[in-house]
């Protein structure tokens, strides 16, 4: 009689023996969708919201600030323990992966508790710090004050969310997040038009689809062959916390970059173009996260694939599986690019009809578009890096567009032109962040050739 196959070997044959453009492309329609999902998230109660008046909608996004590092640290231990995981069981260390998965958990939950706690201590000041002027102030707190109670539920989904991905079940974790969008869309105009609950409308609509998705992810993790979380399995010890730490850092510099990226940018759009200036720079940034969202999600696709190829030794797969997706990332970001570049006004309308928000979103949203192909090779750059585990590598790339080159360029470029040069700062930090990004990419491709 034939024995059965051990736990685990059939996801890694089709993780370590499927050519990779088989490969890639199957694990990344499913996180494909739910970046898409996140990015919808995150533009449903822009557009609703803008319904209701500019000083809302402007509101909104000065708390979008908030919720990036919230996702800062959900991403910090979800990807942290998600590379290790996948390390871990291409080299057959199934123990290791378990402490990793829940010790990844236990961290968020204690982490999104803390958030939650301070927050709402200081909820206004916060509002106050994060650029909220006193026509936006009560609509900000508002917002913001339900947005953190949610925050256990955001970060420990994001947790499971990644961890499921880089066991190559991203099926699981696409449900997890469709089903939280779509109970967000549904509920926004509900709560916001026909209960006239406004912006604290959007935000129950926004916290009750990350608490539909966390219970969902929740479940999609005992199913399987996932990892199942348990109290027994965590070990809040030296080893597991560098190894999360290690692999999620670029994650919460990334995340927590953009959170401060956004701050100072609301700041200088306050000075240089008031209200309607924050309000139409907050809907550029949507717009172009939810065009990279899907790049991001065909990234999050290679990730499973590169990391556990890597802890199997198989390291010409993690370079092949690069360079196919750089190819098809920079011909989907380059055709969405000219696409937004010819609607930029319509685009930017959609959301909010103001004309003063429809002329500063056109010019900024067409400045970014014309260099948003380029963030392909920093995109995959910075995933490859952390998948593989170089850590500071990773960290540099993950933190420039939105750290090392968009803050001193958004304290001087506005100083020097005004709201042009706050227009354009992010386009000026995405090209710098290129000349970073080549260098360290190859100096780890080469090694696997």
């Amino acid at each position: 009689m034939k024995k059965p196959l051990p736990a685990g070997v059939d996801r890694y044959t089709f993780l370590t023996q499927t050519p990779v453009n088989r490969l890639i492309p199957r694990l990344a329609v499913p996180t494909i969708i739910s970046m898409l999902v996140t990015g919808i998230y995150n533009t449903a109660d822009t557009y609703f919201v803008g319904q209701i008046s500019t000083q809302a909608t402007a509101a909104v996004g000065l708390v979008f600030s908030v919720m990036a590092i919230i996702q800062a640290f959900g991403f910090f231990c979800g990807q942290g323990s998600g590379n290790y995981i996948s390390r871990m069981l291409g080299a057959g260390e199934k123990k290791e992966a378990n402490e990793a998965a829940s010790t990844g958990f236990a961290m968020a939950l204690i982490i999104g508790l803390l958030f939650t706690t301070v927050g709402i201590l200081f909820v206004k000041p916060i509002a106050v710090f994060i650029g909220a002027t006193p026509t936006t102030l009560s609509d900000a707190v508002t917002y913001m004050r339900i947005i953190l109670i949610g925050a256990p539920f955001m970060m420990c989904q994001f947790v499971i969310n990644n961890q499921l991905r880089f066991q190559g079940a991203a099926m699981y974790a696409m449900v997890g997040l469709l089903c939280g969008a779509v109970l967000n869309i549904f509920l926004d105009p509900l709560l916001i038009f026909v209960f006239h609950m406004g912006v604290a409308g959007a935000a129950i609509a926004t916290v009750s689809g990350q608490a539909i998705s966390f219970v969902v992810l929740l479940i999609g993790s005992s199913k399987g062959e996932n990892i199942r979380l348990s109290t027994r399995n965590v070990r809040l010890g030296r080893h597991y916390i560098f190894e999360i730490v290690n692999g999620g850092m670029p994650s919460l510099f990334r995340q927590g970059m953009s959170s401060v990226a956004a701050i100072l940018l609301n700041t200088s759009a306050a000075r240089y173009g008031g209200d309607a200036a924050i309000a139409g720079m907050s809907i550029v940034t949507r717009v172009t996260m939810l065009m990279c969202s899907a790049l991001i999600g065909f990234g999050q696709g290679y990730q499973p694939v590169c990391s556990f190829n890597y802890g199997a030794g198989l390291k010409k797969r993690v370079r092949d599986g690069f360079f196919f997706c750089i190819k098809y990332g920079s011909v989907f970001l380059t055709c969405t690019s000219v696409l937004c570049f010819l609607f930029a006004p319509q685009i930017v309308g959609w959301f909010r009809s103001d004309p003063e928000v429809i002329a500063v979103g056109s010019f900024a949203l067409r400045c970014e578009v014309c260099v948003l192909p380029f963030l392909t090779f920093v995109f995959l750059t910075n995933m490859m890096l952390q998948a593989i585990g170089k850590g500071f590598k990773a960290s540099l790339t993950s933190s420039a567009r939105s750290g090392i080159f968009f803050i001193p360029l958004i304290l001087i470029l506005p100083g020097l032109f005004g709201l042009r040069g706050v227009e354009i700062t992010q386009p000026a930090a995405d090209l710098c962040s290129l000349l970073l990004a080549v260098p360290l990419a190859f100096s780890e491709l080469k090694t696997m050739e």
